[in-house]
């Protein structure tokens, strides 16, 4: 390709088999010996670069480094040749910045966004080979819906570190060496992760269970960023995000990377827990507490004493429950029910909420202070869905640990099934795509999965006749005005019983009824008083 005059290059047949190439995802991230993606893009793009600039330089008969502008004129016209609209933007000192209207792969781009990889090593490469070094950050792409990219490149690597993200580039005498951020901050959170993982057993975990990290998304990225910062220190953090994006794993990954990774890391799920033993699981209870304490319960604060305890749905917890929270969160210090002692402990806290605290709080049954307690450091793990690039390495990498698991050859995957995969919805994210991996792989007749086995799409409801409507109306008003009833009645009862802590003949003599009637009360709503005398 360099012999050949830079005007003269067929863009068109280096398009059509570069896409035809970079389209064998399943090949282009076969995992190496560790598991981890093999980025063969990157390698492509730097490969592309060096034969772009070779006849580019010939044709102009250019020796040299290049400099900044001719740099910048040389990009832009290698992209627009192969069916990109690149052209130069306003750019400060020790930076070059180009936008772009039309990206050269067209809608193709959109089912494979990591493609992006190659515009930032083929930047990069002739960056690095110009300047010594270039660090690409690729601020907007219409690979994931932005309209328009956005390239920078800094060439000044002090400059470039105050930026977070992107893929750097250096030159070692002849030879450009790339390394993508995503690649390098998950490598460092992962064998953290896989120290604490292997540390904290006493017998070595099968292989296929140990944690993996995949961030080549800038969300996930920034999110691990996140966790390097905050994991030193006795920050609370609170991570929010739809179920199955992996909250549990980004808050053992702050357990990890903190001083504690040695101690325990426990994990509760708050909204598994039954109303009326929240406060014994979580604070432990003393002999003859309540009927069935036959011993001392350790709960899980005093277990986790040391290290860290990750209180996932914290938005069930029960509103007692979250009084006594509370204050251990404030003072370091709780009773185990039935008890009259303090006990210290020395606890991170990680909270994990699936839905949004803030309408809680506005109904009143989450507590604000808990809130601004717990909010200390916040986290949000976007949905699959808002983050494709992330997808084909993800699928990659539970491929790789299916044929560990069920010790067959390692399945790759179809260009049919991998646009299935970037056109669903996941609404159970990574843990969906576990599933429907694992389903597939199960009944693949070969090691090339032709396709995925996605759930089906609910039927559409049958129209029902309009008298049928208006029975069911009817019924269906008596039933919201009970059940509107119930509810009031309910939040009073819980109200007046956190006022007068429990006391129900304080409680009957505000309702004008007798202690009776409100044990029936209670009874029918399920309260049990004792949680409330326990309340402060």
């Amino acid at each position: 390709m360099a012999s050949q005059p830079f005007s003269q290059l067929n863009p068109i047949n280096f398009l059509q088999t570069f896409v035809t190439k970079s389209l064998e995802l399943s090949e282009l991230c076969e995992p190496d010996k560790n598991d981890k993606p093999i980025n063969r893009i990157e390698q492509l793009g730097l490969n592309a670069g060096s034969c772009f600039e070779a006849a580019y330089r010939e044709e102009r008969g250019l020796v040299g480094p290049l400099d900044n502008a001719r740099y910048r004129d040389l990009i832009v016209e290698i992209k627009n040749k192969i069916g990109g609209a690149f052209s130069p933007a306003s750019s400060e000192p020790g930076v070059v910045r180009v936008v772009n209207t039309r990206c050269p792969f067209g809608e193709a781009v959109r089912h494979a966004p990591e493609l992006c990889q190659m515009t930032s090593s083929v930047f990069g490469g002739i960056a690095a080979h110009n300047f010594g070094y270039a660090k690409v950050i690729l601020e907007k792409r219409i690979a994931v819906g932005d309209g328009m990219c956005e390239v920078c490149i800094h060439t000044d690597p002090n400059q470039a570190q105050q930026y977070q993200g992107g893929d750097e580039y250096r030159k070692e005498g002849e030879v450009i060496l790339g390394k993508s951020a995503s690649a390098e901050i998950s490598t460092r959170v992962e064998k953290q992760l896989n120290k604490a993982w292997f540390g904290s057993r006493s017998s070595k975990p099968d292989a296929t269970d140990r944690p993996r990290i995949v961030a080549q998304s800038l969300a996930m990225r920034q999110t691990l960023e996140t966790v390097e910062i905050v994991a030193p220190t006795t920050a609370n953090v609170l991570i929010s995000g739809e179920t199955g994006v992996g909250k549990e794993v980004i808050a053992r990954a702050i357990h990890a990377m903190s001083e504690r990774w040695n101690n325990k890391f426990l994990a509760v799920n708050c909204g598994a827990i039954p109303e009326n033993l929240v406060e014994s699981v979580l604070f432990g209870h003393e002999r003859g507490a309540f009927t069935g304490a036959y011993e001392v319960h350790q709960g899980f604060f005093e277990r986790a004493d040391k290290g860290t305890l990750f209180l996932d749905e914290i938005d069930s917890l029960p509103f007692p429950a979250q009084a006594r929270l509370l204050r251990v969160l404030q003072e370091n210090e709780f009773e185990r029910v039935g008890g009259k002692q303090s006990l210290s402990v020395d606890v991170r806290i990680v909270a994990a909420a699936g839905s949004q605290l803030d309408k809680l709080m506005a109904q009143g049954v989450f507590r604000r202070d808990l809130y601004y307690r717990l909010n200390v450091v916040p986290i949000h793990i976007p949905p699959l869905r808002e983050r494709p690039e992330d997808i084909p390495p993800l699928a990659t990498s539970i491929l790789a640990r299916l044929s560990e698991k069920y010790r067959k050859n390692p399945h790759k995957l179809s260009r049919r099934a991998l646009a299935q995969l970037m056109s669903y919805e996941w609404p159970g994210n990574v843990r969906e795509m576990e599933n429907v991996l694992e389903r597939s792989f199960l009944f693949a007749s070969g090691q090339v999965l032709e396709q995925v086995a996605l759930p089906k799409k609910p039927a559409q409801p049958q129209p029902v006749p309009q008298q049928a409507l208006i029975q069911q109306a009817s019924c269906t008003l008596k039933e919201a005005r009970k059940r509107a009833a119930d509810e009031v009645e309910e939040a009073m009862l819980k109200e007046l019983l956190v006022s007068f802590r429990g006391n129900i003949k304080k409680v009957a003599q505000s309702l004008h009824i007798t202690p009776r009637a409100v044990h029936q009360k209670l009874t029918q709503h399920q309260i049990d008083p004792n949680a409330f005398r326990l309340s402060r």
